[in-house]
């Protein structure tokens, strides 16, 4: 409570607990006197990209997340919720042998205490870059996640030389491991396979660094896209409503994150436009909004495509994916239609080719094998070198669940439950 105010999470409950759609009650938190809800936009991540080495270079590490703290403030104070920081680095690891790298966890045990301490979240990037396979590295992700708090990582399985069918499969060894890491399987939300994942990235666990010392922003805008859809006139083309409506709430935080950037010395790389959705704005429901069918249904893919036509001609500057986000386990809507049957794991795949980020925090069987895992992930590591477009896949085993069963998180991360979901 903010005083006497109710927080928005306490709201959102209130208003599910009645039964309302996602729509209706994104109209009624916009109504309330909750601050955030000042802004249509919210920052889902203030993130800082910064080099560093075995060494730590520590000083730099601290003025690195001293600027984060004076942007977060600097985005509050102009009206915005800002969700998360977060600090992104080289692959400074992926060099490593795997003695050398399990050397190395000592120091990135200290970096996340770091980082945790001051609120802000770690990726350490691409920690096995090549194809080749690696056995230690599932027993070391093991480690690490167990032992971290903030960290995340990742292992490319694409990239400017084709598929690494190889990395593949050590990434769904991973996978299988990290489902037993942690109650749930929940160990997997910071580990994802990355296919020709630009540096730069905002988002996690795929984000990686290179170059000066840098800033860039990714927000949780479904709401934005609902709204254009939502008001859309008879013959409009939805493609340059919502092209209008996102430069409107886009250049306002571009022009606070190059004053930023130039206040403190660091290369602006721009916003990744990818519509993020949250609990109480769905991406989801703004497709329903356009189509006026379930997500899903004939005429999902058309959808995904006039959206991403929008993003990928904003009148900002993009970085990242910059692509359409479908996470089932972050919206409860497409977790809704996921246990109606409307889609799978593979139409989430056939969406990607048009306009999508990848296959993200999708629950499929704790007992799905690595030989299945892998094959899914060469496939979308194919479709990223085919289509020379950016891809993540993160998966969540759910143990002990197999498909059709409902999968429960106990709000964490902020996860919706959902059915498990079939792989193939």
């Amino acid at each position: 409570m903010r005083g006497n105010m109710a927080s928005r999470r306490q709201i959102l409950t209130l208003l599910g607990a009645l039964g309302l759609p996602l729509s209706t009650m994104t109209e009624v938190l916009a109504a309330s006197n909750d601050k955030f809800t000042a802004r249509p936009v919210r920052v889902r991540t203030i993130t800082a990209g910064l080099e560093l080495s075995p060494r730590g270079e520590s000083p730099r590490i601290e003025s690195t997340l001293a600027f984060l703290a004076e942007a977060k403030r600097a985005f509050v104070n102009a009206g915005y919720e800002v969700q998360t920081l977060r600090l992104a680095t080289n692959p400074w690891l992926a060099g490593a042998s795997s003695s050398e790298r399990a050397q190395l966890l000592a120091r990135v045990r200290e970096l996340d205490k770091i980082v945790t301490e001051r609120g802000v979240i770690l990726s350490i990037g691409p920690v096995l870059t090549e194809d080749r396979a690696d056995d230690a590295l599932p027993q070391w992700s093991n480690d690490l996640i167990a032992t971290t708090q903030s960290t995340h990582h990742s292992v490319v399985i694409a990239s400017e030389r084709g598929v690494h069918s190889a990395a593949a499969a050590v990434a769904a060894q991973v996978m299988t491991s990290l489902a037993r890491t942690l109650a749930g399987g929940v160990a997997n939300f910071r580990f994802a396979t990355a296919a020709n994942i630009p540096a730069g990235t905002p988002f996690f666990p795929v984000g990686w660094h290179r170059g000066p010392e840098s800033v860039a922003f990714g927000l949780e805008s479904a709401s934005v896209v609902e709204q254009a859809f939502a008001g859309l006139s008879k013959g409009e083309n939805a493609t340059t409503r919502l092209k209008q409506q996102l430069d409107s709430v886009l250049m306002p935080v571009e022009r606070l994150g190059r004053d930023l950037a130039r206040k403190h010395d660091r290369a602006y790389l721009g916003i990744d436009t990818s519509p993020a959705p949250g609990k109480d704005r769905s991406i989801g429901a703004a497709i329903e909004a356009l189509t006026h069918e379930p997500f899903g249904n004939a005429g999902t893919l058309e959808a995904c495509a006039a959206i991403t036509a929008a993003l990928k001609t904003v009148g900002v500057t993009t970085c990242g994916y910059s692509g359409l986000m479908l996470p089932v386990l972050e919206d409860p809507l497409l977790a809704q239609r996921a246990g109606e049957g409307r889609f799978t794991v593979r139409d989430l795949l056939l969406y990607s080719s048009v306009c999508g980020t990848g296959i993200d925090v999708a629950p499929i069987p704790g007992n799905t094998s690595v030989h299945t895992i892998a094959g899914l992930l060469r496939d979308v590591a194919a479709q990223s070198v085919r289509l020379s477009k950016a891809l993540s896949v993160r998966l969540f085993l759910v143990p002990g669940k197999k498909v059709g069963d409902m999968a429960r998180f106990a709000d964490h991360f902020m996860l919706t439950d959902s059915v498990v979901m079939k792989v193939d």
